[in-house]
């Protein structure tokens, strides 16, 4: 399927962790799924509070698949050292939706930048191999309004295009809130523009 049109992205399904050694530092890298810039901070939040005695919390996270947002930390550790090599392992693994937290230890030896880098990359790594991937539908949510001889109409559509009823509403006008898969919608609205009286929003 083209890029472009595709309607689903990998993330992964819960939290995972990982952990790497190296001269007596301890990198504790944890994985998590996030949809928003709030749920990520508050994870890293919680991480911060965990291990709270420790050095350094580097992080990466990418938000979202069309026009997705992302952001890399370091943290105190040299300049590309650290949130740059974990965000590199949620793109080998083209994923979205996702925080990784890489908590260190220092051990009392300098590791150097490429030690650093190795360092930070397994440790994401590592968590990453544990985590469960999963493919993510992306959906729209739709509302139709019409009048209650169309039901039938309207229903057979709603089946036919696979949607997920999530609320409906009896008033002077019937109403169905739905949520439907993206490839889907071209569907929808061209059998919905076809029945006199429906009201698509």
């Amino acid at each position: 399927m083209e890029e472009e049109n595709r309607d689903w992205y990998l993330t992964i399904s819960g939290e995972s962790e990982g952990t790497y050694r190296d001269k007596a530092s301890k990198f504790i890298a944890n994985a998590l799924p996030v949809v928003s810039e709030e749920e990520a901070k508050s994870a890293l939040d919680r991480i911060r509070k965990k291990y709270y005695d420790a050095n350094h919390h580097c992080f990466a996270y990418r938000i979202g698949y069309e026009n997705f947002i992302y952001r890399i930390q370091d943290d105190g550790e040299p300049s590309g050292s650290a949130g740059k090599p974990i965000y590199g392992q949620i793109l080998s693994k083209e994923l979205y939706d996702v925080l990784i937290v890489v908590t260190r230890y220092f051990g009392g030896t300098k590791l150097g930048i490429p030690g650093l880098i190795h360092a930070y990359r397994t440790a994401a790594k590592e968590a990453l191999e544990k985590a469960v991937i999963v493919e993510s539908v992306m959906m729209k949510e739709y509302s139709v309004q019409f009048d209650y001889p169309l039901m039938n109409e309207v229903m057979r559509i709603i089946k036919e295009s696979g949607c997920k009823i999530i609320g409906q509403t009896a008033g002077d006008q019937y109403e169905i809130r739905f949520q439907i898969r993206k490839r889907q919608v071209g569907f929808l609205e061209s059998k919905m523009q076809r029945i006199r009286g429906v009201t698509l929003r």
